[in-house]
């Protein structure tokens, strides 16, 4: 079984600043992605970013130059730097895992429950 924890989710004002970091563990053999995912009262869930195993890295249009999502693949951790936050940045955020439990076969995509971040003016 795979567990995805994140922790970091808070109450800030707009322009402050917040740190999500996303753990998973069990029975994992590779991780081919690591993201987070938002979603607002009444919206959809939505992409904020996700990054590979080999660096490659994208961002919703509405975060970039603004939030920063790093990786550590030895921990399987990865982490979203939250800068200069809005009032549209208020969601339940959610880490995302796209992984092999074993050798040979098909990927598989996992959740965390989701932690809640609130951005006040």
């Amino acid at each position: 079984q795979v567990q995805l924890v994140e922790y970091g989710g808070d109450l800030a004002q707009a322009g402050g600043s917040l740190r999500l970091s996303c753990t998973a563990s069990g029975s994992i053999f590779y991780i081919n992605a690591m993201g987070w995912y938002r979603q607002a009262p009444g919206k959809q869930r939505e992409l904020v970013a996700t990054i590979t195993t080999g660096g490659v890295i994208k961002y919703a249009d509405s975060v970039k130059g603004r939030f920063i999502i790093s990786r550590d693949n030895a921990e399987y951790t990865v982490y979203l730097q939250m800068d200069a936050l809005k009032l549209e940045d208020t969601a339940v955020y959610f880490c995302h895992a796209d992984l092999l439990r074993e050798l040979g076969v098909p990927a598989e995509e996992h959740w965390g429950r989701g932690t809640q971040v609130t951005v006040s003016s």
